[in-house]
């Protein structure tokens, strides 16, 4: 700092205390040096500039330390004091340093995870907060424009290419690095619609930006929650879920992701949120990217522990964009194979939407579900025109869903491979992972099965229906036969592998634009 150290510093405003006579603990973060005196913390700002962040000049650092004052008071007014001034006793400039009210470092959240104390109720505080201060955010579409599909996608771009370039290239496995590129744009790609809705939704906000374990204090009159992101604006501007994202990433990098699931919950419940699973898995995926990044600098300033961390945090990205991957799964077979029992518990088990296709065929013809409409294969409700309508319904409610990011399994015979074809063009449109799923059982526990349904079901197959499809169908290569003959959990399991295997090769990365053609969802090709 202008090549005055630490400790030959003297305030301006002066400390109180006694700073000759009470011990100083220095600490050292990426941006910052810190000094801890008493009950007194003085945060200054490192003379660094980087791709995100410019504190080169005297002048830099104390805007910034002035705006982070401002900016942390909306969540902690009685833990920011202001603004300290120190001098140099040598006659160098002036620099201008953050002054804090000290936390007790046993009441970390961050430490009281690792000791593996019971956070819960803390937890529950913290949410209550964040949702109240959520509630109180500016928002406004200056700050909406932040938050677009376009406008996440760049900063993947740009988080990508810093990674990337660290260490000449050979910091962190390239791999690694290309199929997070490759899942997030991905991703994103198909996901337009989704982030349009958020902004119409009203959910987002001028928020915190880097909720950490690590900067949240549980008190016993409440938690505080300090260190918002104050350098950048625009990284600050995002969607409420995104916010919260970023401390369940933090809690499932210190190994606790069951914390990670109870404090999310507990924010869609205080704030009657309702986000897509997939949403939040690709937040908490650019949380750990970031935090790689941030690893990745520390690492050039000689931390020994950054690289290690840097590997783990792409890890914990690659994991939730792989489980964040929106999927379309055909469920289908021959009747009374299990299709419907399947389908919903698939779902149940996934957070999948179930569309069946007995279902739509009735409600297009503007018959109840429980009336039966059964008739001779080709006939009735089940013409080859009637049946090319429904799955064409079928698709279309799908890429609606698909675009919002919701997995969906539709139920359905899937016998016709062109009808299939149709699905496979909504998956691609949607840039959806494709699973086709085939529930096999003998005829002898079909027909039985098909017997034994109450009156008032929406299926109106028969033993005879069974017979005519099962003379004209062929098992389709690209569906795995999952034998549904006794045990659902058995069969569920298998599903579930499926659901989990799904993804394709890591290159290349699609357009962010690809989806256009999704602003007109569901005509079949």
């Amino acid at each position: 700092m202008n090549g005055v150290g630490v400790h030959g510093w003297t305030s301006a405003e002066s400390v109180n205390q006694s700073v000759d006579t009470v011990p100083a603990v220095v600490r050292e973060t990426h941006t910052a040096y810190v000094v801890m005196v008493g009950d007194v913390v003085f945060k200054a700002k490192k003379p660094v500039r980087t791709a995100f962040l410019d504190f080169s000049t005297a002048g830099k650092r104390r805007a910034a330390c002035l705006r982070e004052v401002d900016l942390n008071r909306r969540l902690s007014p009685d833990v920011y004091l202001g603004v300290a001034e120190l001098t140099d006793p040598q006659g160098g400039p002036a620099e201008a340093l953050v002054k804090m009210r000290r936390m007790p470092d046993s009441r970390r959240l961050a430490s009281m995870v690792v000791r593996g104390e019971d956070p819960t109720e803390p937890l529950n505080a913290v949410a209550g907060l964040l949702t109240g201060f959520h509630q109180r955010c500016h928002r406004g579409r200056d700050i909406d424009r932040d938050a677009t599909r376009d406008a996440v996608a760049a900063r993947w771009r740009e988080n990508v290419e810093e990674v990337a370039g660290y260490g000449g290239g050979t910091l962190l496995p390239g791999a690694e690095v290309d199929e997070v590129r490759f899942r997030a744009c991905r991703y994103l790609a198909g996901r337009r619609e989704l982030f349009d809705e958020r902004i119409e939704l009203g959910r987002i906000v001028d928020g915190h930006g880097d909720l950490l374990a690590d900067d949240i204090f549980c008190l016993p009159d409440g938690p505080r929650i300090l260190d918002c992101l104050d350098f950048d604006d625009r990284l600050r501007h995002l969607d409420v879920i995104d916010d919260a994202a970023c401390l369940a990433m933090d809690l499932d990098f210190l190994g606790r992701a069951d914390l990670a699931e109870t404090f999310l919950a507990r924010v869609r419940a205080e704030s009657g949120d309702d986000p897509p699973p997939s949403l939040i898995h690709h937040f908490i995926a650019y949380r750990a990217f970031m935090r790689a990044k941030v690893s990745c600098l520390r690492h050039t300033q000689g931390a020994a522990d950054a690289r290690t961390e840097a590997h783990g945090h792409v890890r914990l990205a690659l994991r939730h964009l792989r489980a964040g991957s929106v999927r379309l799964a055909l469920v289908g077979g021959l009747p009374g194979t299990g299709k419907s029992t399947l389908s919903r518990a698939l779902a149940e088990r996934t957070g999948a939407v179930v569309i069946a296709s007995d279902h739509v065929r009735k409600e297009l013809a503007g018959v109840d579900p429980g009336v039966s409409c059964s008739a001779d294969y080709g006939h009735g409700l089940y013409t080859e025109a009637r049946t090319d309508g429904t799955y064409a319904e079928l698709l279309r409610r799908a890429t609606r869903l698909l675009s919002r990011g919701r997995s969906v399994v539709l139920d359905a015979s899937w016998t016709d491979p062109r009808l299939c074809a149709w699905a496979a063009a909504a998956a691609d449109r949607t840039h959806s992972d494709l699973i086709e799923i085939e529930c096999a059982a003998p005829r002898s526990v079909a027909v039985e099965r098909i017997g034994h349904r109450p009156p008032g079901g929406v299926s109106d197959a028969t033993s005879e229906v069974y017979d005519a499809l099962a003379a004209r169908y062929r098992h389709r290569v690209s569906a795995t036969l999952i034998d549904t003959t006794a045990d659902l959990r058995a069969a569920t399991d298998a599903a579930l592998a499926l659901w989990g295997e799904t993804g394709e090769r890591p290159q290349p990365a699609p357009s962010v634009q690809a989806d256009e053609a999704v602003s007109a969802p569901g005509s079949p090709p």
